[in-house]
């Protein structure tokens, strides 16, 4: 299913635009709204006592693609805590699934240690690659329409 793949690409490309703006002022936020019930990012963390996806028979790794699927829609993935969301959603993930949120972590890591370098745009891109690869690795994995 390479086919997949190519319509990532712009999704990269307005990530990487979204990324490079990140050290300019945000302009002011609109009022909250109230957080839709059916997003799976608004939903509470679960206690551990309840079954998750996964435990109830959904593919696993649902919960990280559809973590991915937010992060990309709303362009937070150089934003703290996001990408190790991802990561951490992908312990219960397919081997694809989980290497490549590993990937992703690798690429952000080194983008978080460039800030401020010449080195800053190319590592932000990187992790916009890597975001574009793993949401084709979810595609491929029956989970592109996670979240």
């Amino acid at each position: 299913m390479p086919q997949n793949r190519h319509r990532f690409a712009p999704v990269a490309a307005a990530l990487f635009l979204a990324a490079c703006g990140h050290s300019t002022p945000a302009p002011p936020a609109p009022p909250a709204a109230p957080p839709a019930t059916t997003s799976a990012m608004a939903a509470p963390p679960a206690p551990a006592d309840v079954p998750t996806a996964e435990a109830s028979g959904a593919l696993p790794g649902t919960r990280t693609c559809a973590d991915l699927t937010t992060a990309i829609t709303q362009a937070t993935l150089m934003e703290p805590g996001v990408v190790d969301r991802i990561v951490k959603a992908s312990s219960t993930a397919d081997a694809p699934v989980a290497d490549a949120a590993r990937r992703l972590s690798a690429a952000y890591a080194k983008a978080t240690t460039s800030k401020g370098t010449a080195q800053e745009p190319d590592a932000v891109a990187a992790v916009s690659a890597a975001a574009a690869d793993m949401a084709g690795v979810c595609a491929e994995s029956g989970l592109e329409s996670a979240g």
